[in-house]
């Protein structure tokens, strides 16, 4: 029986949640077949809220669904996929970089500082273990999302949130000896000092030469 985070999360959202961690721990691998009735059997779960979690998981983009043939987990990026991704990241990040500069506020410095904390404590792991994974690219998906939330448009943020899944298959295309958490943490923390200065500028550049350091080592150029 799959185990629970509480009682009190609806049931889709837990399905969510595990079958999220699973992907990135890779105990389901990029491209296998998600049949709902063996999940259900095997999760000891109902169909509906399986369907809710593949359906929402589907929309981040970790999920496709293929006519006649159910869902699979989505395959790894290739690299005009990433080189993509880099682009359209390009436009959004540094923008909403900037703006949160603009709007910086000591809760939310404190939150930020606690995801590059996690980070940290992460980047010598994140390559050698599965543990070690989980957290780096938690913490790197709530480091990026806090500076989204803080921009202030909330058409950006949606626009973020909407890539954020397909960001979420680029951190999984990073496993295996290519996260690069070591050369991340320190950019990461450029951001902060330009975040904590009101420094939209060097905010904006800093998060511009953060996602184009982050493609050219998963990509080896």
């Amino acid at each position: 029986m799959a185990e629970r985070k509480s009682s009190r999360q609806p049931i889709a959202d837990q399905m969510y949640d595990l079958l999220l961690h699973q992907f990135m721990s890779g105990e389901r691998g990029a491209g296998e077949s998600l049949n709902i009735g063996a999940l259900s059997r095997e999760l000891d779960v109902s169909q509906t809220p399986l369907r809710e979690a593949l359906a929402r998981l589907e929309y981040t983009g970790l999920v496709q669904r293929e006519a006649l043939r159910g869902y699979r987990v989505a395959p790894m990026m290739t690299r005009a996929e990433v080189e993509q991704l880099k682009e359209a990241r390009l436009v959004l990040e540094p923008r909403l970089a900037h703006d949160a500069a603009l709007r910086i506020t000591p809760e939310f410095l404190a939150a930020l500082r606690e995801s590059m904390d996690e980070f940290e404590r992460s980047a010598d792991a994140a390559d050698m273990e599965t543990e070690g994974f989980d957290m780096y690219w938690r913490s790197d998906n709530r480091f990026h999302t806090l500076i989204a939330e803080q921009s202030g448009n909330q058409f950006l943020e949606l626009a973020y949130a909407a890539l954020a899944g397909q960001v979420q298959r680029f951190r999984l295309f990073s496993k295996f000896g290519r996260t690069g958490a070591r050369q991340a943490a320190p950019e990461h923390g450029a951001i902060f000092d330009a975040l904590a200065a009101g420094d939209a500028d060097a905010a904006a550049e800093a998060m511009r030469l953060h996602v184009v350091g982050a493609t050219q080592r998963l990509l080896g150029s």
